[in-house]
């Protein structure tokens, strides 16, 4: 089996490299033990998968289908050993890890700093913002956003739920009363945050029905913070992150409304770059985040 692999990763590698002589120089073999990978290759499948010529080197329509299938075969074997490799190696080294300023400064931080009291050896880089930075050129290991599933080229794992809550200030409720039903708020003054998803159309359920009512107010803001302050204010209701809100409505600043015709939030997610060997700080901080938000839900 160790022959077969070595053959075929010859066979890969001459390929890739674009030559014999360059795959020996690029991998540390000779060109002579290259060679003979290939052609005992050949000949146990019974046929040729390379076309060499002094100058070029190209596959046959059989090397061709060859390639792409054991290609994808070495990836998932390397996948594998870099797996059982990373459930042991240490958490070491520079982490960054970014995320949304909001929920950083409240829920994360406390997360992110007693995984630091655990992994002495794991230094952090913290970039708190308002944007998706994009994770490979700007050097993020780890973004934790919450939002809907990310761009294909990431991987995401869930972290936790979160939830929205409608909010409202004594004042406002005393002013315009109660609403009983999410279409009622499209008579009433709203703050529309057009970060939110969906922005000024709310989503309502109700006997398992969903339903979104467009809303409008005498404000609209880019900032769960300042739709929050304009609430408090008595300037209309708003849609805010539970987290965001909790002290407010624990102190009685601001009061939930339509509790239970509220859809499930988006998830909290570990969104990380598609890379072949995950390393074993970010594995280990996506492995104590998962425990840390099951045992102190974001509310």
């Amino acid at each position: 089996m160790t022959q077969d692999l070595a053959r075929i990763r010859a066979f890969v590698q001459v390929y890739d490299a674009g030559g014999f002589s360059a795959a020996a120089r690029q991998f540390g073999r000779s060109k002579a033990l290259l060679s003979k990978y290939v052609t005992d290759l050949e000949d146990y499948l019974g046929v040729r998968l390379m076309n060499r010529t002094t100058r070029k080197l190209s596959l046959t329509e059989a090397g061709e289908a060859y390639y792409r299938e054991v290609v994808q075969l070495l990836q998932q074997l390397d996948d594998l050993d870099a797996t059982i490799t990373n459930q042991t190696s240490e958490a070491r080294g520079l982490l960054r890890v970014s995320a949304p300023r909001n929920f950083g400064e409240t829920s994360l931080t406390p997360a992110l700093f007693a995984f630091l009291q655990t992994h002495p050896e794991v230094t952090l880089d913290l970039r708190l913002e308002d944007r998706f930075v994009d994770l490979v050129d700007e050097g993020v290991d780890v973004a934790l956003r919450i939002s809907a599933m990310p761009d294909s080229s990431l991987i995401a794992r869930k972290i936790a739920d979160t939830k929205i809550v409608i909010c409202g200030s004594p004042e406002l409720i005393k002013r315009v009363g109660l609403p009983q039903s999410g279409e009622a708020l499209r008579n009433m003054p709203c703050i529309v945050d057009v970060n939110l998803q969906g922005q000024a159309n709310w989503r309502f359920v109700s006997e398992d029905q969903a339903t979104a009512v467009h809303v409008s107010g005498p404000v609209r803001v880019n900032s769960p913070v300042a739709a929050m302050q304009a609430a408090l204010h008595g300037l209309g209701f708003a849609a805010l992150p539970a987290y965001l809100a909790e002290k407010e409505i624990a102190d009685g600043r601001l009061v939930v409304v339509l509790a239970d015709r509220m859809p499930a939030g988006p998830s909290l997610q570990a969104v990380y770059p598609h890379r072949r060997h995950l390393a074993g700080k970010v594995r280990a901080l996506i492995d104590h985040l998962v425990i840390w938000f099951d045992t102190h839900p974001v509310q």
